[in-house]
Order: C-alpha cells, then structure tokens, then sequence
C-alpha cells in the first residue's frame, strides 16, 4: 500500500527531515534532550553584566559561545546559524538550501552602551529631534557599519539566506512569545500553497540584557526567586512568582511528505496543524476567560483534522506567571473537558526558562522528540501544586510513554497566540 502523502483536506502533509537546537542547557539536540529528561535546570545566576540592585539576577543565558557579550544580533545569529547547521546535517542536505528562510528573531535594539558611544562618536552636530533622523546624522558624520548592520531587523536572516543559499527574500517576524510557532506556520503554509517543497524555519533569541531584565521587571513578570537559581521557575504551582527571561534557538526543516520519501529523508515526525488567534485584551496580559488561547487550540486541531481525543500529549506554553498559568489551564480544560486530568501536560520552561522569540520552535523541537524517543519531560521543581488547576504535570522525574499526536501552545505578550499539531505518523 502506498503511504498517503496528503491531508484530510488534500493539501500536502509536512514531513519535519531535521532539527536543531541550543538552549541554556548546551548545544545540539543529544545534550539538550539528555539534560531535559534528567530534569536538569539550565537557569544560573547572571554573570554577562552586574545585576546589583536588581530584583531578578537570574537567567538561562546561553553563555558557551565565543560572541561578543554586548551584543544581542551576533549572539542571536550564532545561535540560530550552529541549529541551521546541525538540523539540515540531521535532514542530509549539502550545499544551497534552495528554499525560502523564515526567521523569528528578537526585535533589534542596540545596548545602551552602543547608543551613547554613538552620540559620544556624533559629537554636537546631531541636533534633538526625531530618533530615526538623529541616529542616520549620527551615522553620516563617522559611518560605523557594524553597528549599522546590528540595528537592522532583517540583518540576521539576510546573513542565515547568504551562508545556506535559501530562496527569494528572507522573512523576519516578531510575533513575540508566539514568533518560533508563527515561523513554522509560515514554512508549512508555504509547502500547502505548493510555492516551495522545502522551508527552513529558524527561531532565536540572544537578547538578555540589563535593559530587558528591567522592562520585564516592570512589568511584574519575573521570578524574584533568585536563590536557588535553578528553583525558580515552577509552573503550574501554588508558589509560581514569574518567568525566567532566557536564549536560545531552534530550527526545522520543513518537506512536503512526497518530496521527502522521494529523495529518501529520514521522517522526524509530521507537522499537522497550525493555529493562531489574535488576543486584543490588553498590551501584555491575556484575556483571563482564555478565549482567544481556546480558539487557538481549536484552531490547531481542526487544521490538523483531529479532535480532541487524539492528543496524547501537551507540551504546555507554561511560562511559570500566576496569570498565564491560571489562563492556559482554563484554555485546555475547555478544550478538552474531564480529559484534561488524563493527559500529561508538561513546561520545558521549568528548566530552560522562558527563550521568548525562540520558545515556540525550542518546544516544538522538544516536541517531537517526545514522539520519536517515547519519553514525556518533567515539570521540575513541581512541589507544591496549586489546587486550583488540576493537571498531570509529569512531575519532577521523566516518564515513558508512547505519544502519537502533540500539542504545543505559545502564548504571548500582545495578544499574539499560536499551537501547532505534530504527529508520530501522516495517518
């Protein structure tokens, strides 16, 4: 019998032929796995800057590569580049890649130390007035094309296009906590419109600075818990205090079924279905009855043409905040009713943290590795459950199991909500 290679709607099935990843926890996908399943934590105490006087001193900074410490857009494009290179040597592809590239990557913003040597380098010439003109007078009077290249939202995918030959124009997205989920819809949307038969989804983060600790603190979402780092970050607990701001990256390589089984790749599992809903709630938080997230994941399930029952697994967005926890919990149980208890339902964030821009790719690799290696990863540091929301957390210590379908939620700041479907198997 011959495999079907199209879905429930006609549309080419999406085969995943490589993966890639880095986190706080080290570089490639045998480390990364091995540590998560150990229930090891990746969160340290900050050592890139002073955090004197700082709330939260803590972090999953990846700290093992050889990049300038002040600089989010090297680190950012180091870490995605090492994912792009381990994940097309996992898909067998040499040479240009011969499709289109879509990037998450952080919003571009020049460390406070870059901007004030530029003012200093400017001098009195540059008058006040609107931020874009001063910053393009400051660059005329002593052009510095490095920095020039770090304050460019595209720079990075343009640098991931011209080292792996992809195709056409690079696309760059910012869609916040959701922007990793968001890349691998647009690569697997780009394969059913029969535009491409190969994408190559990046998502990174290197952007953990003094400045974002602050805005973030502002903004009461971090965990203050600094002592012991690695106990901060609890979601899904009566003493959850916030999230852990981390880095990371992760990348896909996205194939129609048919071109994959044509050329003889290695099938990791299939990407089936993708949703994503807009939250107009507020700037940050997220609508507290969870509409939107429900929509999200109704979305996701009914692209991927399975219902509810054929989840066997939930690899939550479970960012360890009071709110967003309490939110994606009502989400799920609406979802999924009675059996939601049933379902195991674990946070990579426990001991990663929270890789923003990276998270929804970081997971989704984690994801179906879950599938392909039959183990569900803990929720550490799961000690003291809130009463008030009811899951199997895989806690503390990881579980065999075997998974034929996944969920996987990002939800993010500014309403920005997205889930995919993976399954073991196209059927």
């Amino acid at each position: 019998m011959s495999r079907a290679t199209t879905d429930h709607l006609g549309r080419p099935l999406i085969a995943v032929t490589g993966m890639g990843i880095m986190t706080s926890l080290g570089q490639g996908l045998a480390d990364n796995w091995a540590a998560l399943t150990g229930g090891v934590s990746g969160i340290h105490k900050i050592t890139r800057f002073p955090t004197d006087g700082l709330s939260t001193r803590i972090s999953g900074t990846v700290d093992f590569l050889d990049v300038p410490v002040n600089n989010a857009v090297e680190r950012s494009y180091a870490m995605a580049r090492e994912t792009v290179l381990e994940a097309l040597s996992m898909a067998g592809l040499g040479g240009d890649f011969g499709g289109p590239l879509f990037l998450a990557a952080p919003p571009i913003e020049p460390e406070w130390s870059a901007r004030f040597a530029l003012a200093d380098r400017a001098g009195p010439s540059v008058r006040p007035g609107d931020a874009y003109d001063r910053f393009l007078a400051a660059m005329r009077v002593r052009p510095d094309p490095v920095f020039h290249e770090a304050s460019l939202f595209g720079a990075i995918s343009e640098r991931l296009a011209d080292r792996f030959g992809t195709r056409g124009l690079p696309v760059t997205l910012s869609t916040a906590c959701a922007s990793g989920a968001t890349a691998i819809q647009l690569g697997v949307e780009a394969i059913r419109q029969g535009r491409t038969d190969r994408a190559l989804t990046v998502a990174t983060d290197g952007s953990v600075s003094a400045e974002a600790l602050i805005r973030f603190s502002l903004l009461s979402a971090l965990s203050t818990q600094n002592d012991p780092p690695e106990k901060a970050s609890k979601p899904f607990t009566k003493d959850r205090d916030g999230f852990v701001i981390a880095e990371g990256a992760a990348t896909l390589v996205l194939e129609s079924l048919e071109a994959a089984l044509a050329r003889g790749a290695t099938v990791l599992g299939i990407l089936k279905g993708c949703g994503e809903k807009a939250d107009l709630f507020h700037r940050t938080r997220s609508s507290p009855d969870g509409g939107p997230a429900i929509a999200t994941i109704r979305a996701a399930l009914s692209d991927a043409g399975i219902d509810e029952d054929g989840i066997g697994y939930i690899n939550a967005h479970g960012t360890s905040t009071p709110e967003n926890d309490k939110m994606e919990y009502g989400a799920m149980s609406a979802v999924f009713g009675e059996r939601l208890a049933r379902i195991p339902v674990s946070s990579n964030k426990s001991m990663i943290g929270h890789t923003l821009t990276a998270a929804g790719a970081v997971e989704a690799v984690f994801s179906l590795q879950t599938m392909l290696t039959g183990t569900l990863p803990p929720t550490i540091n799961y000690q003291n459950p809130d009463p008030a929301i009811v899951l199997d957390v895989v806690p503390n210590v990881k579980r065999d199991a075997a998974v034929k379908a996944v969920l996987s939620n990002s939800f993010g700041f500014g309403g920005q909500n997205a889930s995919l479907v993976m399954t073991a198997e196209p059927a």
